[in-house]
């Protein structure tokens, strides 16, 4: 079998008196979808931010590809092909759409036409193509949500760590990004997204790793884990598993 994509062992992580991340292990294959899910407060953010280099564990160790990457700096790690969104979305208002992605094509790829030219292809990837010259400032949620999607794009990730990028949308729009996020996924990017839309984590992920207060209860595919009794506890509900009847 080939070594993980991502591999987390004992990861760790403690703000005062708050153990945000507590002994958290799983791992990644390359291509796969994984769906980080959780209640909020369960540290999934916290773990996004561990494994891009925003912070530093206080334990455990973060291997991508094979590389130890725990400590590093975010840059550092984006280029290695580790890149992500956040659930915040908060692009240059005043630059324009491919201005903001060109941003992060540059990170890749020193030459302004070489960035230039990546910036293209993946604005109109995302499907924004007809509003590549408006100012990041006048888009919609869901256009905010794939320009901050083609902002980590244009980095040429590995695997993609997405935030919540269907928080806030409408029915029709969150299926768009399903089959947007699906796609790049089988362009083969590998995909770990935090998510709590069940309907498209479900569809979405290949397995799924849930957490609450910092540690993991569950991991395994979708059906198993939505019929778990811990999980139904801590985050779904008996509702979820067994709906009232229309």
């Amino acid at each position: 079998m080939s070594p993980p994509l991502l591999e987390v062992s004992g990861l760790a992580k403690r703000f005062g008196g708050l153990q945000a991340v507590a002994g958290l292990s799983f791992a990644m294959a390359d291509g796969e979808m994984l769906g980080l899910i959780g209640p909020n407060g369960a540290g999934k953010t916290t773990v996004f931010n561990l494994l891009s280099g925003f912070l530093t564990p206080d334990a455990g160790t973060v291997r991508f590809r094979g590389e130890s990457v725990a400590g590093l700096k975010p840059h550092a790690i984006c280029r290695r092909g580790l890149a992500r969104t956040f659930q915040i979305v908060r692009p240059f208002p005043h630059l324009s759409v491919l201005a903001n992605v060109r941003v992060g094509a540059l990170g890749r790829h020193p030459d302004a036409r070489e960035a230039d030219a990546r910036a293209r292809a993946v604005v109109a990837r995302v499907g924004l193509d007809g509003k590549r010259d408006a100012p990041a400032g006048s888009l919609t949620l869901a256009d905010r949500k794939r320009l901050e999607l083609a902002r980590a794009l244009a980095t040429e990730p590995t695997l993609l760590l997405l935030d919540e990028v269907m928080a806030g949308l409408s029915g029709p729009e969150t299926a768009d990004m399903v089959r947007l996020v699906s796609g790049i996924n089988a362009d083969g990017v590998s995909v770990l997204l935090i998510e709590h839309n069940m309907r498209a984590v479900m569809t979405l992920s290949h397995r799924l790793v849930v957490v609450s207060f910092g540690e993991k209860i569950a991991e395994g595919p979708p059906a198993r884990v939505a019929n778990d009794p811990r999980v139904i506890e801590a985050y779904l509900g008996e509702d979820y598993v067994h709906p009232a009847p229309a």
